[in-house]
C-alpha cells in the first residue's frame, strides 16, 4: 500500500500586534509548525505536513482565516510517495 506525504512552506503576513495570537493559532493547526517569525514585520514562516493534498489545502485555507492574518503565500510544496519498492 502506498501513502502520499505532502509538506509545504508558507510565509504568513499578519498585523504585527497580532503576531503572538496568530502564531499560537497556526501552531494549533494539525501538522503545522511556526518555524520562524519576525514580530516587527508581522511575518511568520510556517511548515505544514499532511498525508493528503486536500488536507494540506484545508490547512492552508484555515491559516488564511485566522484573525489578524493579512496574506498567506505558498513558497514551497513537496509530495512524496511512501512505501515505493525499489528494484
Amino acid at each position: 500500500m502506498q501513502a502520499n506525504w505532502h509538506v509545504c512552506g508558507l510565509v504568513v503576513q499578519a498585523h504585527p500586534q497580532d503576531i503572538l495570537a496568530v502564531s499560537t493559532a497556526l501552531n494549533a493547526l494539525p501538522g503545522s509548525e511556526v518555524a520562524a517569525s519576525d514580530a516587527e514585520q508581522g511575518k511568520l514562516v510556517v511548515v505544514i505536513e499532511a498525508a493528503r493534498s486536500d488536507a494540506l489545502l484545508n490547512q492552508i485555507e484555515s491559516a488564511r482565516n485566522i484573525a489578524g492574518v493579512l496574506a498567506v503565500s505558498l513558497v514551497y510544496h513537496q509530495q512524496d510517495e511512501q512505501g515505493e519498492e525499489t528494484p
